[in-house]
């Protein structure tokens, strides 16, 4: 790319230019999708991009040093394109985002301008309004342990190392009945005790939905049905008979960890942690006042 990045500087130097800007979009599930500024489509480093979309940006604000690049995307939703359904099922959220400038008379005269990820997505009038923020945005993430009594890590993670396949710890089954998009019902649904995914996960495996998820808020017996309520309406439809998986819950306790996972090993919490309690305890003559433990 050296000589087309010379080649590119040297059309910026001839006072005479054909430029334009070309966008592509990728997903965490691997859809990708291209377009451009330009009244005509473009094409190189094998995707099209379209030129019917309506997609334009505001100016790229950048800067030295640990400072986020960010800009603003805008375009308009279109059934083969940006689909306003998949915005707001979150399929776009963190997806990667990549800007060149091009020499719409040479595609392979270009360079990078822009690389990062989608943020915030507004939605309004049929169109879209999406924050794009730099690479440097990871930098923001807060870094090191955190020290609590609950366990820090997420169930099934690289911390937690507990395999979310284990028999007894998952169930897959087709969707007897759903109400408002997140209380799910079956009349014949045993092996497990009430409760027992509360604070899990509900995962949509086929459908529309596929791919979408959502946190267990309840899991109760109704009579002789089994309820699984989800804390938000999950944003695509399901229907019954979809398929959907059920991963147990964890309250993130020690006692859980050691009891309902036998993952104490892994547990990832402080449970002797002093509270705010023991900070600000005095002497008193009703108790011993040995400085030993307080357990």
């Amino acid at each position: 790319m050296a000589g087309a990045e010379a080649a590119l500087q040297a059309h910026l130097e001839s006072g005479h230019t054909t430029l334009c800007h070309a966008w592509r979009i990728t997903r965490d599930d691997g859809a990708r999708f291209a377009f451009t500024d330009h009244d005509m489509p473009l094409a190189f480093d094998g995707d099209v991009f379209r030129a019917d979309t309506g997609l334009s940006a505001r100016a790229i604000t950048q800067s030295t040093g640990l400072a986020v690049d960010n800009t603003e995307a805008l375009g308009a939703l279109s059934d083969v394109t940006l689909r306003e359904d998949e915005i707001e099922q979150g399929r776009f959220d963190g997806a990667e985002v990549m800007c060149w400038l091009v020499n719409w008379t040479d595609p392979a005269q270009r360079r990078i301008l822009f690389r990062g990820t989608i943020g915030e997505i507004r939605r309004a009038g049929g169109a879209f309004r999406a924050e794009l923020r730099g690479l440097t945005e990871a930098l923001n993430q807060p870094q090191g342990r955190v020290y609590q009594k609950p366990c820090t890590a997420v169930l099934g993670d690289a911390a937690c190392r507990f395999a979310l396949d284990t028999p007894g710890y998952v169930e897959t089954r087709g969707v007897q009945s759903i109400e408002e998009s997140r209380v799910f019902s079956w009349d014949s649904f045993q092996g497990f005790e009430e409760g027992w995914f509360t604070r899990g996960r509900l995962e949509v495996l086929d459908g529309p939905a596929q791919g979408l998820w959502g946190i267990v808020k309840h899991d109760r017996f109704d009579g002789a049905q089994r309820v699984i309520e989800l804390w938000e309406p999950l944003r695509g439809p399901v229907a019954p008979g979809a398929q959907v998986r059920l991963v147990a819950g964890c309250d993130k306790r020690m006692e859980t960890c050691r009891l309902k996972f036998n993952n104490l090993v892994n547990f990832q919490g402080f449970p002797d942690l002093p509270g705010e309690d023991w900070v600000v305890a005095v002497p008193r003559s009703s108790a011993p006042n040995t400085g030993g433990s307080l357990r």
